[in-house]
């Protein structure tokens, strides 16, 4: 089932939304296995050898689903971002944020947390203290976007989005949790930099949806529960395999096959800039990096204040 909590519900929109085409897909990519933070497994659809971004999308981790025993669970530690957003959605267990800016979070299932990095931030990512204590289950994504040259060094900022602020679409054949961007009539939550669309879709058995897309923009989906098709050649996608479509007009679909598809799908424009990452740092420029590297190393980031018992 999808766990989106309480959320405002809109009424269900027709079967047919659209006359246009399907895009055909351009190409997909297999995920790889590695380790983040403290030693946590990911399924990582990018960056990979075989592509390192996607339009102003940068990074995508899956982080679990994972059965954590008591004290088992693992985060990431204090550690430095300049450039770009980190966007963390949880779907099971619960995550919290610190920062050198002094925002404290919880992020629940159904929450979403939009940090801008912008100029430079420090911040940890760490299981809940229920979490620690008692286990259970852990399943979530961070995506990073990139930020425009003119906004590398914003003032860093934090959202967080609770699930019961995010709206929900019902279709015929399925769901859509709207995070950024407008799609389906409404808007998401988030406040971006870019036009750009980020939302959790589920399909239903055997059921088909179209998603507008505006000719311009570039989009991605990623299923991480079930199996299907998508585009309009309908080739077959399921857990780990990243679907990207090209620009050009259209919609793009996906069809779930008998035990329903979910996925996350992000829409934007190519972003021109020129991209020079090393770590955690996305910068346009070598320079750039350096002295990213070296502002941390001198405290210019900041660092996260030890709570007051």
């Amino acid at each position: 089932e999808l766990k989106v909590g309480m959320r405002p519900r809109l009424p269900m929109l027709p079967a047919t939304m659209t006359t246009r085409e399907d895009r055909p897909i351009s190409a997909t990519f297999e995920s790889v296995h590695t380790l983040e933070g403290e030693g946590f497994a990911v399924t990582r659809p990018f960056p990979t050898v075989r592509l390192d971004h996607f339009g102003p999308f940068l990074l995508l981790d899956e982080m679990g689903p994972a059965e954590n025993a008591p004290g088992q669970a693992k985060g990431a530690p204090d550690h430095p971002h300049r450039g770009f957003e980190t966007v963390t959605y949880v779907l099971d267990g619960e995550i919290e944020h610190k920062d050198s800016q002094g925002n404290r979070g919880l992020i629940q299932p159904g929450d979403v947390q939009w940090m801008t990095a912008g100029s430079g931030i420090v911040h940890s990512e760490m299981p809940s203290d229920l979490i620690m204590n008692a286990g259970g289950r852990v399943h979530g994504f961070q995506l990073w976007v990139n930020l425009p040259a003119r906004a590398k060094m914003h003032r860093p900022r934090y959202q967080g989005l609770r699930s019961s602020d995010m709206p929900v679409v019902d279709l015929p054949g399925g769901q859509v949790v709207v995070i950024a961007g407008h799609t389906l009539g409404v808007d998401g939550t988030a406040d971006t930099f870019l036009p750009i669309t980020y939302m959790h879709l589920k399909v239903l058995p055997e059921e088909r949806i179209q998603l507008e897309i505006e000719p311009s923009h570039l989009a991605f989906v990623y299923p991480f529960r079930g199996s299907g098709w998508a585009g309009s050649g309908r080739e077959p996608v399921g857990h780990g395999t990243l679907v990207v479509f090209d620009r050009g007009g259209g919609t793009i679909s996906l069809e779930a096959g008998s035990s329903g598809l979910e996925a996350l799908v992000g829409m934007a424009e190519p972003l021109p800039d020129p991209v020079v990452r090393y770590g955690p740092f996305v910068m346009n420029t070598r320079a750039e990096i350096i002295q990213a590297f070296e502002d941390y190393q001198a405290g210019r980031l900041g660092q996260i204040e030890a709570e007051i018992a």
